[in-house]
């Protein structure tokens, strides 16, 4: 599939300004969720863009700026590991991409959202499941949002280098898990998932 003849398709039903949405951080035990926002103009072509999850981190921080420097517009949000802790992952997701279609500069006439859908927004909507492997700007909104988790993760290994986030970026591996078992969680854990909470620790969990 041609992911920019796909975001043609809905400039052609009337919506020539599209926002592609979509998040990183949805699945790790660790650290914020971020979305990104991103509209790209009419005609762009932008080689080797697609979804971040199959991008190595050396191209993908070249299309980061690649897009950085192309995009009309490009918004973000942000939910922390406290706020997951007390809304559930999944409210966190969507309002971190609200807050990212509002960070924008540019009303675009429609969103198109990777498999979920926004709420509090009168902005029409369309929810695609794997979004980022369809549309040019999800793809990018994709490329956004992991660059920068990526870059918070490698900010907060500096605070908390006995975790190596910089390797895992806070995500299940079994060195993060080890590493959790040896040191128990810090501040940036998300202590209400399972893989946190059913952990053995050298010392009970407060």
């Amino acid at each position: 599939m041609d992911i920019y003849l796909h975001d043609d398709s809905f400039r052609r039903q009337g919506f020539p300004v599209i926002a592609g949405i979509d998040e990183a951080g949805r699945g790790p035990i660790a650290g914020p969720v971020v979305a990104a926002a991103v509209i790209l103009p009419t005609g762009l072509r932008i080689d080797g863009l697609r979804d971040s999850k199959i991008v190595p981190e050396k191209e993908r921080a070249f299309l980061f700026w690649e897009i950085l420097v192309s995009a009309l517009d490009i918004g973000v949000g942000m939910i922390d590991n406290v706020e997951i802790d007390r809304i559930d992952i999944l409210r966190a997701t969507m309002t971190a991409m609200r807050y990212a279609v509002e960070d924008l500069t540019t009303i675009p006439d429609a969103l198109i959202v990777d498999a979920v859908t926004i709420p509090v927004t009168t902005i029409k909507q369309f929810s695609i499941v794997k979004a980022d492997a369809k549309s040019a700007a999800v793809a990018a909104a994709s490329i956004v949002a992991k660059y920068v988790r990526d870059k918070i993760m490698l900010h907060f290994d500096g605070i908390y280098p006995q975790y190596n986030f910089k390797k895992h970026k806070g995500y299940c591996t079994k060195e993060h898990m080890d590493k959790v078992s040896r040191h128990g969680p810090c501040a940036l854990h998300r202590k209400s998932f399972k893989q946190v909470m059913t952990t053995e620790l050298p010392f009970p969990l407060s």
